[in-house]
């Protein structure tokens, strides 16, 4: 029989049920990133009606955009991973994503992927009678370009059926290293730290 602990409410629980909860939690963080990796597998069957392609190939697009842009690793896995909640929570899918990574990469990439939401409007809210530019309640954010950036190079222009991208394989040592970090280690995080995404030889266009 398995180890348990010996409470049924957590008010009653002794120093040596939470030790061994703690021990007995260690090997389900570190397969975090299996199930990130299983999560990304299921989007090639269920994905959003009227794309062009899955939403699986879309975070593949993107993430090998950001490779082939030479961003680091946490740009990649950031790209990778932003659309990660389209099926758990559509409504707010940009910060669902966020949560999962912010234990692990510099804050400037979990505040893009947290809003680029907002910052995607851009491209299709006018056709709804939205505010195209709600991003602008974020102009004075030192991300605010970042997250321009992002959504211009890296997430609208993911939608090609003709795109030759890297197979989730590619990316998978990478979500491992990210994810086997110290959770909000400060040297990760980089509270503050704004460098933006790799420069290209033509600029991206400003929408």
């Amino acid at each position: 029989m398995s180890e348990t602990v010996r409470f049924t409410q957590m008010k009653d629980g002794t120093r040596e049920d939470y030790e061994l909860l703690h021990k007995l939690e260690a090997p389900h963080h570190a397969a975090t990133p299996k199930r990130l990796l299983r999560e990304l597998r299921s989007q090639a069957d269920e994905t959003l009606a009227g794309y062009k392609i899955t939403r699986l190939e879309h975070a593949l697009q993107s993430a090998t955009r950001a490779h082939c842009d030479g961003a680091d690793i946490d740009w990649v896995v950031g790209a990778l991973l932003h659309d990660i909640g389209d099926g758990l929570a559509p409504q707010n899918h940009d910060r669902f994503a966020a949560e999962i990574i912010r234990p692990f990469v510099r804050e400037e990439v979990t505040w893009v992927i947290e809003h680029h939401g907002t910052f995607q409007m851009v491209y299709y809210a006018h056709h709804y009678g939205w505010n195209q530019y709600e991003r602008e309640k974020y102009k004075d954010s030192p991300h605010y370009q970042a997250c321009i950036d992002f959504c211009e190079r890296w997430d609208q222009s993911c939608f090609d059926p003709a795109f030759d991208y890297e197979p989730l394989e590619f990316f998978e040592p990478m979500v491992f290293e990210v994810f086997g970090r110290k959770a909000y280690d400060e040297a990760v995080i980089q509270a503050g730290v704004a460098n933006g995404l790799p420069p290209i030889a033509t600029e991206a266009t400003e929408q």
